[in-house]
């Protein structure tokens, strides 16, 4: 390795300890759950292991910021199934929504069907008139 590689290796090296010291929960805590969930022939990048980490804090600050919503001293685990709510049923949301977004389509096909027939069978004048 030249002496540049070596520096170069080196402050990334401290950038990612910099980065490290920040993290809101113990990065091997966080490393060994998604070991846990991951298959065993995956490799995890330093970068993915503090993104995660930083991502399931922003996940736990937006929680409580729901949670500080209520006007209750004391949180009950019934607000915290309702905050929680849209993390664990995220699948069964976008499931809902690509229903509906088909329900929609269909609705705007049928839509153009009728106003189609309408303007083919209940004409006003006797001219030709064009398709928009």
């Amino acid at each position: 390795m030249s002496e540049e590689e070596i520096q170069q290796t080196e402050e990334n090296q401290e950038e990612a300890q910099e980065e490290t010291e920040n993290l809101p929960f113990a990065k091997a805590e966080v490393v060994r759950l998604m070991k846990q969930n991951l298959d065993s022939d995956k490799m995890i990048r330093e970068r993915v292991k503090v993104e995660m980490n930083k991502f399931l804090g922003e996940v736990l600050e937006n929680v409580c910021k729901q949670l500080n919503e209520y006007p209750y001293t004391t949180i009950e685990y019934e607000m915290l199934k309702e905050s929680i709510y849209p993390y664990k049923n995220v699948q069964r949301i976008n499931e809902e929504k690509e229903r509906i977004l088909k329900h929609l389509d269909a609705i705007k096909a049928d839509c153009d069907a009728l106003s189609l027939d309408v303007r083919r069978t209940l004409k006003l004048k006797d001219v030709e008139e064009t398709v928009y």
